[in-house]
Formats: C-alpha cells, structure tokens, sequence
C-alpha cells in the first residue's frame, strides 16, 4: 500500500505539467519549476499527498475494521480529515458533499489507485477480486470502473505470489482485456492525459513490469506523462509487490504523511506482515 503513496507523491508536480523523461529527482523539485506560478497549481511546487493517498488510506482502515462496513463512512471521515484540497476529481467532489451518495457510475481512475490494500488481505484470488470490485462499485459502479480496480489488484496479488513480468502480462490481459504489449517507450511517445481507467491502467501497469526495480517503475510512470499522480499510484502499488521498497525512498515518503495517516499504515503492516521491517520499508 505504501507504494502507491510514494507514486501519488512523487507524482503530485507532474500531474499538470508533464515531464516526458525519467531524468529527475524522486521527490522533486520539479526540473522546470517555477515556484511563482506552478501549472500544477501548487505555489510552491512542492511535492505532497492528494486525493490518491487520502482513499488508499480510507480504503486500507475499512479493511482492518471489516470489510463488512460501511466503506462511504471512511471515505467521508478522511475527506473531512485532510481537507478538500486534494486534486479530488470533480465528480467524487460533489458525491462526498451531498447527503444521499449512491454510484456514479464513473470509470475514472480513481477506483484503481486507491485499491491496493485489498490484494494484501487475502491469499485467496477470487477473495481480492471480490474486495476490490466492493472498494469500487462504491463509486465507480460502471464496469469499466470496477474492471479497473479489479485489474490492478490482480496485478498486485499475482507479484505479491512470485508470478513474473510475462505471467502476470498474460493473466491480466485475459482478465481484463487490456491491452499491455507495448512498452514504455511507445508508450511515452503518443500518451496524454487521460483519467479514464481503460487509458490509465493499462500503461500503469505496464510501467512496473518493465522495471528493473522500484524507483525505476515510478519514473517509468511518471515519464510517460498524462495523470501523473495517479499513475504513479497504481504503477507504484504493483512495483512494491514486485520489488519491495528501499528503506530512504519509503522513510521520505512517511515525512509528508500527518499522525493519523502513518498509525494507519502501521496497523496495517502489523496485520499484514507482522513487523514494519518485513514489507522492506
């Protein structure tokens, strides 16, 4: 889970103003930064945690109290948390501020880069396709929208049980139907911003399975342009599970998350692995 923070972050000055390169520091500044007018509409040009962040947590304490509850209650306890001022998409703005909140039927992004934790919580494949598909239809009831957060689980469960690049390519690809035999390359040539899942899971998971480690999936994500943070949330979810996570790119990540955040993560961590250690981060 933590590895989709660390590409939201990383993530987070690119969203809006693209870098099509892997030449660049992890956690900024943006190479072309302009700290009085940031097109990524941040003054300071710095990087922080966005919406992507804020409901992969959301989604990992409903896991730890039972997925059995009531999923919109934690989305909305976490949006009041950190504040509105998370890139949250429009749509999931105006569902999160009204009092009735039923499906959209949205097949944005935003079902895949928050599902990450629930390829953790059960050994069972059908068990994290079922988990993942509930921690979407919340929202994003369309089936491309659930199809998403299903593929991208599926993707982080087959890593997370030793199956490699070309296994993993081929399972996922009958699954969802996604197309994965481009490479990064190709795909960095023609790519543009997109927030629908069927333009943005599938280059994102073809980001990690390309890599050579974890750092070199989150460039990979982040050089192709397009939702930057998003990406890097998805592509990173899956590259923890491949890679693990280096000790300083994981304690970095921790600095910009608050109190609450991080006793999230370490009961999850508990839960899943016993001790902080055991996950490499």
């Amino acid at each position: 889970m933590i590895g989709a923070i660390i590409g939201d972050i990383v993530g987070s000055i690119y969203e809006f103003d693209n870098i099509k390169t892997k030449d660049f520091e992890l956690f900024g500044p943006h190479p072309t930064a302009k700290p009085t007018n940031s097109t990524n509409g941040f003054s300071d040009c710095e990087c922080r945690y966005t919406d992507d962040t804020v409901l992969t947590v959301a989604v990992a304490e409903w896991l730890l109290d039972g997925p059995e509850g009531d999923l919109v209650k934690y989305f909305s306890k976490w949006y009041a948390r950190c504040g509105g001022n998370r890139s949250y998409g429009g749509m999931f703005e105006r569902w999160i501020n009204q009092w009735d909140r039923p499906p959209y039927n949205s097949y944005g992004n935003g079902s895949a880069m928050r599902v990450s934790a629930t390829a953790w919580v059960s050994e069972d494949k059908g068990r994290t396709l079922a988990l993942s598909k509930a921690s979407a239809e919340v929202t994003h009831s369309h089936p491309e929208g659930i199809k998403g957060a299903q593929a991208t689980a599926l993707t982080i469960w087959l890593a997370r049980h030793g199956e490699d690049a070309d296994n993993i390519r081929k399972a996922v690809s009958e699954f969802a139907e996604y197309d994965l035999s481009e490479s990064v390359g190709e795909i960095r040539e023609w790519y543009y911003f997109n927030e629908t899942c069927q333009k943005t899971v599938p280059q994102a998971i073809i980001c990690a399975l390309e890599a050579s480690d974890f750092e070199d999936a989150i460039k990979n994500a982040i050089s192709i342009g397009g939702d930057s943070d998003t990406i890097g949330a998805i592509t990173g979810s899956i590259a923890e599970a491949m890679f693990g996570i280096p000790n300083d790119i994981c304690d970095e990540a921790l600095s910009y998350l608050c109190d609450d955040m991080t006793t999230v993560l370490d009961r999850f961590t508990d839960l899943i692995f016993g001790d902080l250690n055991a996950v490499n981060c």
